[in-house]
């Protein structure tokens, strides 16, 4: 096994998250040997855990050791990082999102390809296991079709306080969890995506949104709701999944949820009317007790390797990439036209 030495750029919360758990899981196949940051409290604490602190990207570019950098600095700065990266003839692997739009990242597409150097884009979300639990119910169809789809993610305490708040530096929570959450959806639906809409929430007084509802509709009938929320004191569910034999919950990341399916008995009794605020409901009642029965939610597997093991696979191997740069530009496109139409109904 020839390891690939790696160099962190921004060794900020994601770098050094990257740097200490993510890539020491591929068992050495991937080696940090140093890293680079503007601020010095970041260099002294690499510094600390044993990693050579580079003192200018110049260093980096020059050093014959270093095969591979990662990019973990505000999203404005991608594109200039990943250019002078692939011109140094490094392989890059790149926080999302990879560019602050898709001619950004048609540039560096193309220098990736000149370069002959492998461009992928650190989408871990695709490892998610509540994740994996409703891409199993979306394959495996034990409720049946998958015909809805709600995926969100709430929290009550605002844009992170950091260049997060600036449209400059590409802030926002669509660029932040809706990239995740949107490739998340995309990488499941088998089938083409025929209609976008969205509504973002400017609650904070940010100039970035802090929030947003979206829907997404595929040729196939699946419909998609997409909710970021930073204002949001009482949780919705991380996963709502209906099917046309049950539906699915799952609570958060705990994996608390549950999997009620019809088990269209033949011989179950209608339900009677109940009472309802001040009127009665048939719709609304409880089904009758043998009309539905409980599962358990699947489980969470992947059936591919980790991030960094594909990462070292594609680039030794010549194994094939799990995150696709075309479907990185679908997402980052998606997300281009959400904006646009923001701005479009702005204008009106």
């Amino acid at each position: 096994m020839k390891v690939i030495n790696l160099v962190t750029i921004g060794y900020g919360g994601m770098g050094s998250y990257h740097t200490h758990t993510l890539i020491p899981e591929v068992d050495s196949a991937i080696r940090v040997t140093g890293a680079y940051d503007i601020d010095p409290a970041r260099q002294k604490v690499a510094a600390e855990k044993n990693l050579f602190v580079y003192e200018s990207l110049a260093e980096i570019w020059q050093d014959s050791q270093v095969e591979a950098v990662l990019i973990a600095t505000p999203n404005d700065s991608h594109k200039d990082l990943a250019l002078a990266a692939l011109a140094a003839g490094k392989h890059v692997v790149c926080e999302k999102p990879a560019m602050m739009n898709t001619a950004e990242l048609d540039e560096v597409l193309a220098a990736a390809t000149r370069a002959g150097k492998t461009f992928m884009v650190h989408q871990n979300r695709r490892w998610d296991p509540d994740y994996l639990i409703v891409r199993d119910l979306y394959q495996n169809q034990p409720i049946g079709q998958i015909v809805q789809l709600e995926s969100r993610v709430h929290g009550a305490n605002g844009i992170p306080g950091d260049w997060r708040h600036l449209a400059k530096h590409g802030g926002g929570m669509l660029l932040d969890w809706g990239v995740h959450l949107i490739d998340q959806i995309l990488w499941l639906v088998d089938a083409p995506l025929v209609d976008v809409k969205v509504d973002f929430s400017y609650l904070l007084g940010d100039e970035v949104d802090d929030g947003f509802v979206s829907y997404l509709t595929f040729e196939n009938g699946v419909r998609a709701l997409i909710e970021v929320g930073t204002t949001n004191f009482v949780k919705l569910p991380r996963w709502y999944v209906k099917g046309l034999q049950g539906t699915a919950k799952i609570d958060d990341w705990d994996l608390t949820g549950e999997v009620v399916r019809a088990t269209n008995h033949s011989t179950v009794v209608a339900p009677s009317p109940i009472q309802a605020g001040v009127g009665l409901t048939k719709t609304m009642a409880p089904p009758a007790e043998a009309a539905t029965e409980s599962l358990d939610l699947p489980k969470a597997l992947a059936e591919y390797p980790s991030f960094y093991q594909n990462f070292y696979e594609v680039v030794r191997e010549a194994g094939e990439p799990i995150v696709k740069n075309e479907q990185v530009r679908q997402a980052l496109q998606v997300m281009e036209q959400m904006l646009d139409s923001a701005k479009q109904s702005l204008q009106v």
